[in-house]
């Protein structure tokens, strides 16, 4: 699976709020200009993370957006799939039951599809904002490799 363009802009996008939360809200402008995220696609991303309860907007002079949450309970999960729909490998369908495989291979495959989906959810699912955030403080260390 590939995150997408839309998927990584709303993490970085997220990730910039995290790291400036004081309380007040923050402007697309702000946030673009921090993130080097062209303006018009973030407004599209915001309203969608907005849509899915991970942030907050306010109107006005002084507007802009917040996290809805604390940062340590954002996952980048919830945050990709705001953008991007389920997290899965692809589209394949499901294995076929009790060994009746219409073609060769093509269940163990689907299993495996499904497997390596499960996984990628729950590595995402297992890094917060918060956790982000720090390592890009550099308060904590950057994540191994796998493998």
């Amino acid at each position: 699976m590939k995150v997408s363009t839309r998927g990584d802009y709303a993490c970085r996008a997220l990730l910039s709020l995290a790291m400036h939360a004081d309380g007040s809200p923050t402007s697309v402008r702000d946030i673009a200009d921090r993130t080097a995220l062209p303006q018009p696609y973030l407004e599209q991303i915001l309203l969608a993370v907005k849509g899915a309860g991970l942030v907050r907007s306010k109107r006005g002079v002084g507007g802009g957006y917040v996290l809805a949450r604390p940062p340590e309970e954002i996952t980048l999960a919830q945050i990709v799939s705001a953008v991007d729909g389920p997290i899965v490998v692809g589209d394949f369908g499901e294995p076929h039951q009790n060994g009746a495989c219409d073609h060769e291979g093509q269940c163990v495959l689907l299993a495996v599809w499904a497997n390596v989906g499960e996984h990628m959810r729950q590595l995402l699912e297992g890094q917060t904002l918060a956790d982000i955030a720090s390592i890009a403080r550099g308060e904590a260390p950057w994540p191994e490799p796998i493998g």
